[in-house]
Parts: C-alpha cells; sequence; structure tokens
C-alpha cells in the first residue's frame, strides 16, 4: 500500500537525481567544457573529446528520463555506471599524498558520488514509482 508521502518522497528524490545530473552534470559540462576536459586530461585519460560527448549524452538523456520517470530502471543503472567509472577515474583519491587538500576534494567527492550511485541502484531496482511516465504506461496496459 502506496501513500502519498511514500510516492512524495519516491518522486522527489527521482527528480532531485535527474535534476542534479542535469545541472552538476550536463549544463555544467556545457559551460565550462575546457575545464572538464583539462581536469580529465590530469587523470589520464584518453579520448576526451569521445569521453565528455558521450558522457554528457548519457547525463541529459538519463537525467530528462528520470525527471519524467520514463524508462527509469534502466536509466537509472546506466547513470550508477557512468558514476562509479567517473568516480573511480577521475576521483582517484588513493593515489594522492596523504592530508593535502586535492586529496580530501577527490575523497570528498568520490564519497559524494557513492552516495549518489546507491539512490540511483535503489531506483533501478525499485523503478520511479507511481507518479511517472512508467506508472502511468503499466496503468494503461492494466486497464486501471
Amino acid at each position: 500500500m502506496n501513500t502519498n508521502f511514500e510516492n512524495l518522497c519516491t518522486t522527489s528524490g527521482r527528480i532531485l537525481l535527474g535534476t542534479y545530473f542535469l545541472l552538476a552534470g550536463g549544463v555544467n559540462k556545457i559551460f565550462n567544457y575546457q575545464t572538464h576536459a583539462d581536469y580529465m586530461a590530469e587523470h589520464g585519460m584518453v579520448l576526451i573529446p569521445f569521453f565528455l560527448i558521450l558522457t554528457l549524452l548519457i547525463q541529459f538523456i538519463g537525467d530528462g528520463a528520470l525527471i519524467a520517470g520514463w524508462q527509469t530502471k534502466i536509466c537509472a543503472f546506466i547513470l550508477a555506471g557512468l558514476t562509479l567509472v567517473i568516480s573511480l577515474v577521475l576521483h582517484d583519491f588513493w593515489t594522492m599524498p596523504a592530508g593535502e587538500l586535492q586529496t580530501a576534494h577527490e575523497t570528498q567527492n568520490f564519497v559524494k558520488n557513492m552516495g549518489i550511485m546507491a539512490g540511483l541502484l535503489v531506483l533501478a531496482g525499485l523503478g520511479s514509482g507511481p507518479w511517472s511516465l512508467d506508472s502511468r504506461k503499466t496503468r494503461a496496459v492494466q486497464g486501471d
């Protein structure tokens, strides 16, 4: 039995995760493209233009889908995978000297990303909730 509170929490969480990828991810990368490319280069990335544009596409498509609640499980799973890859490649605090500010910054980003990834995996497992396009489609098929 779903209550309005549960529906509100599920919907709010889904929209906040989608908005995070839209603003902090996609829009930020577009307006600060070179900064992100330089950051990737500092971490030894190859094929930077390809991977940066691929990341932008995944983030924009995935965040739009999350916000709308469309294909939520697959989009959340893909975004969780992207978050894991970004965390392992770009926030590699374990390769840095202990006690330095940059090490603390990368540690904080890594841990923050693990929290975001956890939320995405919950969405991937449980779905978008009843206030979503996924749920509307399911209700239409069932004839409700």
